[in-house]
């Protein structure tokens, strides 16, 4: 059983599995603090001055209008809306984000071809080998034939 975890942990998808985890993890890191810390506040103040961490709706009446969300969270149940806003806006940046980059690697993949290993039988056009000399559906001799 180690033969085969060590095996498995060596292999290169492990390896690229757990790089690309880690940088994952520090690229959310980046894009959060793009959202929190560049685009959410002149968003805010574009909007009238609102901090969007602390939006949320009373649904206590224990809970004084204008209270600050850590204090209403402390007084009772609140629907905290504005972290969720902030949060998705940096979910549709990283999505968007990791959308660009597959797509750029996906246009660096050269297609892999080689040479072709069947060719079509000139009498029924069926795909048979390339080495063939004889089509094996419709018996035709390959190498009297012209293509």
């Amino acid at each position: 059983m180690w033969k085969e975890f060590k095996e498995f942990a060596v292999k290169g998808n492990a390896i690229d599995l757990a790089v690309g985890v880690i940088i994952g993890a520090a690229f959310g890191k980046i894009v959060g603090s793009i959202v929190e810390d560049l685009l959410m506040p002149p968003i805010g103040r574009a909007i009238g001055n609102l901090d969007f961490s602390n939006l949320y709706l009373r649904l206590s009446d224990k809970i004084p209008p204008g209270a600050s969300l850590a204090d209403a969270k402390k007084l009772g149940p609140v629907f905290a809306y504005g972290n969720f806003i902030t949060v998705a806006i940096n979910f549709i940046i990283v999505a968007f984000c990791i959308f660009l980059l597959v797509k750029g690697i996906n246009r660096l993949k050269r297609p892999r071809t080689g040479p072709p290993t069947v060719k079509d039988c000139p009498a029924c056009t069926m795909s048979i080998p390339i080495k063939a000399t004889r089509c094996p559906h419709c018996t035709t001799d390959l190498s009297r034939a012209t293509s």
